[in-house]
């Protein structure tokens, strides 16, 4: 599922530009917003996903560490978001090998706080 609105502005920094095509579908501000995206992505795409930015991802957390956590730009901000989303979509693609958890039946579970961005 591609968000087909498109955007101007950038949402990740200049030096991640290569992870800019993922980031209007996986910069969700909520887990449960990003919980929901893998549920109705094609596993297919969430493997297109992971092996993008899978790779980026020290380098992603490298440059995140320049910045005083209550002072970080959007575009960074968004980037640590890309990574949240990582995080969602890795448990799809290393451990289940499906967008739900195959042992979880109709289980759910709503996150009451978020990681502080």
């Amino acid at each position: 599922m591609r968000n087909t609105t498109m955007t101007t502005e950038a949402l990740l920094p200049p030096e991640f530009a290569d992870l800019e095509p993922f980031a209007a579908d996986w910069v969700l501000p909520t887990l449960e917003e990003r919980l929901q995206r893998r549920l109705v992505t094609p596993m297919v795409e969430l493997h297109a996903f992971y092996d993008a930015v899978f790779p980026r991802a020290e380098a992603a957390m490298t440059y995140l560490d320049q910045f005083d956590v209550n002072d970080v730009p959007e575009t960074a901000r968004n980037l640590m978001v890309l990574l949240y989303s990582l995080s969602v979509v890795s448990v799809a693609t290393e451990v289940f090998s499906s967008q739900r958890d195959p042992n979880a039946g109709t289980t759910w579970i709503n996150e009451v706080s978020e990681p502080a961005t």
